[in-house]
């Protein structure tokens, strides 16, 4: 099946250059978005807008959410008018939205009834992978619905793999997410120690980024402690949210419970900015 009707829900900073890629590409691009204001990216542009994700489906073959949490996946799906409610069969509903494998098995079971399909299918990377398409995408779902969606996730990423079914691509995210976080808190932690023992902060990065332990992240997120700029790419407060997540979804891990504990205490005073102003909170 040729899927060239998308829906799109979700137009916040990853969701506005991810569904321009897809404009881009030539895909027949309609919105929902609960806030006007993010439409204004799509002002001029040969996008149609609708007022409900019930509309949203109907009109559409394909619809790709891109938002916050649990609860907004939920609401989506369950208000009056959202996904749930629209008479349609056959629609494809892709989350690309960090969220819990329960959340997807639940919409996913219930669009089944309905006679729709759903993918999870959450992204590693951040907003200039997003606006670049070179997003990593994991997906859970049916092999036969991931296949037809390849040209789609083509338009978004470098790499789209199935890890396995429903909620397997939210539990890959996840277990990234840890990993990220254990890498911004080793590295704010090295910097820490390094320069108690006199040791200037750029000359501990040189050696680390020059080192088998270099690599894109601790250029960047080390970039961003010399230069003292903690503007989100990435905010603080989300990493909380995914620790929490794959906490509830039961990783056995000291790394993980000690990086939950150290980001949520920082959270009130660094939520908004980037994860690597931990430093900050570490230092103080």
């Amino acid at each position: 099946m040729n899927l060239t009707k998308i829906g799109w829900i979700g137009l916040g900073k990853m969701g506005v250059p991810m569904a321009q890629n897809l404009l881009n590409a030539g895909f027949d691009l309609s919105i929902y978005n609960r806030s006007k204001k993010a439409l204004k990216n799509f002002e001029d542009l040969n996008v149609t807008v609708f007022d409900t994700p019930k509309a949203l489906l109907t009109a559409c073959e394909v619809v790709i959410l891109m938002i916050s949490d649990d609860q907004a996946v939920n609401e989506v799906f369950t208000r009056e008018n959202g996904l749930l409610n629209a008479e349609a069969k056959g629609k494809i509903v892709i989350n690309m939205s960090t969220v819990s494998e329960e959340i997807s098995r639940k919409m996913s079971a219930l669009l089944n009834e309905n006679g729709n399909e759903y993918i999870d299918a959450p992204v590693s990377g951040s907003l200039k992978q997003a606006t670049e398409g070179t997003l990593v995408i994991m997906a859970g779902g049916k092999a036969e619905v991931f296949d037809q969606l390849i040209p789609i996730f083509n338009c978004l990423g470098k790499l789209a793999l199935r890890v396995g079914e429903i909620g397997a691509g939210n539990s890959a995210k996840l277990a990234i997410n840890a990993l990220l976080s254990f890498h911004a808190l080793g590295l704010a932690e090295a910097i820490k120690f390094a320069k108690e023992k006199g040791i200037e902060p750029s000359t501990l990065l040189e050696l680390i980024n020059n080192s088998a332990l270099g690599n894109p992240f601790m250029k960047i997120k080390g970039d961003a402690i010399l230069q003292e700029n903690y503007h989100a790419v990435f905010a603080l407060k989300h990493i909380v949210k995914d620790l929490q997540l794959a906490k509830d979804a039961g990783i056995d891990s000291p790394l993980a419970n000690t990086a939950l504990q150290t980001f949520t205490n920082a959270q009130s005073e660094l939520g908004e900015e980037d994860i690597i102003a931990i430093y900050k909170n570490l230092s103080s």
